[in-house]
């Protein structure tokens, strides 16, 4: 969602948190600000647009003092403005604080304070949050106290990170990320690791409920009772901090062609927490899958592959909708919960519903010292490394592997894969980039694509259309290949182009005819295939591998597609508008 940032300790504030808001901009990118502290006074600038671009008009890097806070926002309350941009001030201008998540009962609040006396300037929730700290303040004198008498007073999802006139730094968290960075004559504050990763790899993993105070050079963590709170400085991987482009023009471009290399690492670094899952699998009368994205559709990838390959009953739910039927969960059963950054706030929801009925808790996931993480009882590591584009792409792939690994574990005698294999067919159709982008120049002006796939290839096609959506804001839609005649048949004309997932295997021949029917209403076909057909009025090859293996083979070239499409249409692939790397809040 959004992403917060604050630094205490001896050299120019400034630069390091424009620095430290660049690198973690996937986060939220429609309006940026910094706000420091000098000389007993707080400075505070932001306006709308990217870091680079807010940076260049109002210099947030040179604003003078050795303490402030910095924000990058993906708007929820209120649009995008500057004035609902972050950081937010108090009436008195003696507080500012920067804020992710949701607070619940603003309104409330919000009215108490106005009555109080107390105005407001933004439409946000988060600007509650600054007035009630002074209120606060000013009762009690004490920070402790204001950040104690303050969060039993709000309700709801949030991180936020408060700076006080008189130098003092507080930030408390309540299931919202916040990190502390700690260097050597230094603090951090930070939603992601990467927002301080350069300068130190000790961090400690803020718990939820606690709160933290900076004063001094020192630092004292406590609970929201105000009783001091055990943590522990965890080392972070120093490879979450290799998130640049290099040679490439776009974070999403580097991750696309890193994929060969994620076949070959995912999963690798927890072997035993894959044997450990194909175990439970193999004990347990009841399994659910869930996630939310191109997670979801790694769950119903592994439905087919689990049922299909291991004889194991699988039943993927979609992370956001569990809450409406807690009761589906079965006592006692496994929960194997999907989330790239092991942050996003429905598959936690998920995980919380899934506790509750003593399941047990499987998660894949890409960064081990995630929420996620924490709540699991076995953790399987995508290691892929950190994933900066927006719309996933290699934790997809990553996902996949990890996903074929459990069910070998499950079943040996009936599927054997040859990672090596499919990494090379991957990159053989990374190093023929020329059609797809051929391809990607007729989809330029057009308003409407589905896409079509039987089997397992359907969750591809559900992918597919929501790379395409999420990059080139064409309205996509997957399709069984088996309703076409029970509905979608009838948007088939020649204003539409229409994406056919074909690979070889069983699912060709009616898939085949199902082109063929969509042909002759007048619509463009793409093919998908390792076999080139006259119906396809473009075809771009896939390598022929082993059935099993068809979803990632298939998915890269239109991974690569939907990003040559977004460059036709002038967007960005890296960042589409209104869309955030990890939806941390519902």
């Amino acid at each position: 969602m959004c992403s917060i940032i604050g630094y205490y300790g001896k050299i120019s504030a400034a630069p390091i948190l424009v620095k430290g808001l660049k690198r973690m901009e996937y986060r939220g990118y429609d309006s940026v600000g910094v706000a420091t502290e000098s000389e007993n006074k707080i400075e505070l600038k932001k306006g709308i647009g990217k870091v680079d671009e807010v940076n260049s008009k109002i210099q947030l890097d040179i604003m003078p003092g050795k303490i402030g806070i910095g924000h990058t926002r993906w708007a929820t309350h209120g649009k995008v403005t500057d004035t609902n941009a972050h950081p937010h001030s108090s009436n008195s201008g003696k507080i500012a604080i920067v804020h992710n998540g949701i607070i619940e009962n603003f309104e409330e609040l919000k009215q108490q304070l106005e009555n109080d006396g107390y105005s407001f300037k933004s439409e946000t929730d988060s600007e509650i949050i600054a007035n009630l700290l002074q209120k606060n303040y000013e009762l009690t004198k004490n920070v402790k106290e204001t950040i104690i008498k303050t969060v039993s007073e709000i309700k709801g999802h949030y991180a936020f990170v408060a700076m006080f006139e008189n130098g003092q730094l507080a930030a408390a968290r309540y299931h919202e990320p916040l990190i502390i960075g700690v260097g050597k004559d230094d603090f951090f504050l930070s939603s992601d690791v990467l927002g301080f990763i350069e300068y130190t790899d000790d961090a400690i993993y803020l718990e939820n409920g606690n709160f933290v105070i900076l004063d001094k050079d020192k630092f004292q963590i406590l609970d929201f009772d105000g009783n001091h709170a055990k943590y522990g400085i965890t080392k972070v991987s120093k490879e979450f901090g290799d998130a640049y482009k290099g040679d490439y023009a776009h974070f999403t471009l580097k991750e696309i062609y890193e994929q060969p290399e994620t076949i070959l690492k995912a999963g690798e670094k927890t072997t035993e927490a894959i044997e450990k899952t194909a175990d439970y699998l193999k004990h347990s009368k009841n399994i659910y899958i869930t996630g939310s994205g191109t997670s979801y559709n790694s769950a119903l990838i592994a439905k087919q592959m689990l049922s299909k390959y291991a004889k194991i009953k699988v039943e993927p739910i979609m992370s956001s909708e569990l809450q409406f039927s807690p009761d589906s969960i079965e006592e006692n059963s496994i929960l194997i919960a999907i989330s790239q950054s092991g942050e996003s706030a429905d598959v936690l929801e998920a995980v919380k519903i899934a506790k509750k009925a003593n399941c047990k808790i499987i998660s894949i996931v890409n960064l081990l010292t995630s929420s996620l993480a924490r709540e699991a009882d076995v953790v399987i590591g995508m290691n892929c490394g950190p994933e900066i584009g927006v719309a996933a792409t290699k934790s997809f792939t990553a996902q996949l592997v990890i996903i074929y690994k459990i069910v070998e574990k499950l079943n040996n005698s009936e599927i054997k894969i040859n990672f090596d294999k499919i990494s090379e067919s991957v990159s053989k159709t990374l190093d023929k980039p020329i059609r797809i982008q051929i391809v990607a120049q007729k989809l330029k002006n057009i308003s409407d694509i589905y896409v079509l796939g039987r089997g397992v290839h359907y969750p591809i096609a559900i992918e597919a259309a929501l790379k395409l959506k999420e990059l080139t804001y064409i309205h996509a839609e997957g399709i069984p290949g088996g309703e076409l005649k029970h509905g979608p048949l009838a948007l088939m004309d020649e204003s539409v182009f229409v994406l056919i997932i074909n690979p070889n295997d069983s699912t060709y021949s009616d898939t085949l005819t199902s082109a063929r029917e969509i042909k002759a209403r007048g619509a463009k076909i793409i093919g998908i295939s390792d076999v080139e057909s006259d119906v396809y009025d473009y075809w771009i090859e896939i390598s022929k591998v082993e059935e099993s293996m068809y979803p990632i083979s298939e998915i890269i070239p239109i991974q690569l597609l939907s990003y040559y499409a977004a460059l036709e249409k002038d967007t960005d692939p890296d960042y589409p508008r209104n869309l955030a790397k990890s939806v941390t809040v519902k």
